[in-house]
């Protein structure tokens, strides 16, 4: 195996079409809401595969969030519902609304795209997940470490055996809270972990599957000043032959530099710090294709692509590929998320 076979697939762009052959139509899709902190990275990247979607336009009722975004044409809920061969909707609302908002569009027969994390409870979700399933629909979740070029490499080389076992795994994904963050992700009770750290443990669940047991500790640092935000907080999971431990640290001045992702197994490992940066240090027992035995550090270019999500949605809307991410897999990390952040 060459370096070549290995990364095929895991830099998941836009494939360009055969020479001669006639591209495929373009995917008709729409947006709803502006309010999520991922929404406008989400509409510029897909505008930016203008061959492969014709954005049909854009819902959002407040005025205020509107005039932030140029060049997009707002559109009704029921104007984008009755759009003639609509093929998707990405939804991109403030976090209670989510799940909420998404399950009418499943239910009228739509792919979705759903940002993280998928609202507070576990119940709305399921229903969601199940509708989908029945409808043969795709919900691609918003967790923007899957098309990370570092961590696609991690998960390609965890299911080729290149780790061995997986005995241990350690993550931590924090930043420095001001005031008015604090106030808004006190909202709900599961604080930061439940907003951020979700990215690191849909990650970790990729690795080792649905854990055995779940503890979560959940620091309020502030509350001496009333301030009742979960800001510190540390997810244990266990299973059979292995322990991951994920942090989430709110108070953090180097939480951006800091953030990090490391597993160990039995024939090997990989640390990923910073989490985007596409830099890692690999740990291998025996040589695998261009890496050598030993620890060597790699660079891949690229990191954080909402592209590579849209790109990848639409080969699974064409029925080229299957998600990655099974329902199941979605459903255990929600609802592993609301048990490490006392929400269930």
């Amino acid at each position: 195996m060459n370096r070549r076979t290995f990364l095929t697939g895991t830099t998941a762009l836009a494939v360009p079409a055969v020479l001669g052959r006639t591209p495929p139509p373009r995917l008709r899709i729409g947006q709803i809401g502006l309010a999520h902190p991922h929404a406008a990275g989400k509409l510029k990247a897909i505008q930016s595969l203008k061959d492969t979607f014709e954005l049909v336009g854009v819902v959002e009722p407040n005025a205020a969030l509107r005039r932030r975004t140029a060049d997009v044409k707002f559109i009704s809920l029921k104007e984008l519902m009755n759009t003639r061969g609509l093929h998707a909707v990405a939804i991109e609302t403030r976090v209670r609304d989510l799940v909420a908002t998404a399950l009418p569009v499943v239910q009228a027969g739509k792919h979705i795209h759903l940002d993280k994390p998928a609202g507070p409870e576990l119940a709305p979700f399921r229903k969601l997940l199940a509708t989908a399933e029945t409808n043969k629909l795709c919900v691609q979740m918003g967790y923007m470490l899957r098309y990370n070029p570092a961590f696609e490499f991690m998960f390609r080389a965890v299911r080729e055996g290149w780790f061995g076992e997986i005995m241990e795994l350690d993550a931590m994904m924090g930043k420095q809270a001001n005031a008015a963050l604090r106030k808004e992700l006190a909202e709900f009770s599961g604080g930061g972990f439940f907003e951020l750290a979700c990215h690191i443990l849909d990650a970790a669940i990729t690795v080792l599957g649905k854990p055995d047991r779940v503890l979560g500790i959940n620091l309020r640092t502030g509350a001496a000043q009333g301030d009742t935000f979960a800001d510190n907080q540390l997810a244990v999971l266990d299973y059979p032959k292995a322990t991951a431990t994920l942090r989430c640290n709110h108070n953090d001045p180097f939480g951006f530099p800091r953030r990090r992702f490391h597993l160990a197994g039995t024939r090997g490992g990989m640390e990923i710090q910073q989490l985007e940066g596409g830099r890692f240090t690999l740990n291998l027992d025996q040589a695998r294709g261009p890496y050598k035995k030993g620890t060597q550090t790699v660079q891949l270019k690229g990191g954080r692509s909402y592209v590579a999500e849209f790109a990848d949605l639409a080969r699974v809307i064409r029925g080229e590929k299957k998600l990655a991410w099974s329902y199941q897999h979605d459903l255990t990390v929600h609802e592993t998320l609301l048990k490490v952040c006392d929400m269930l």
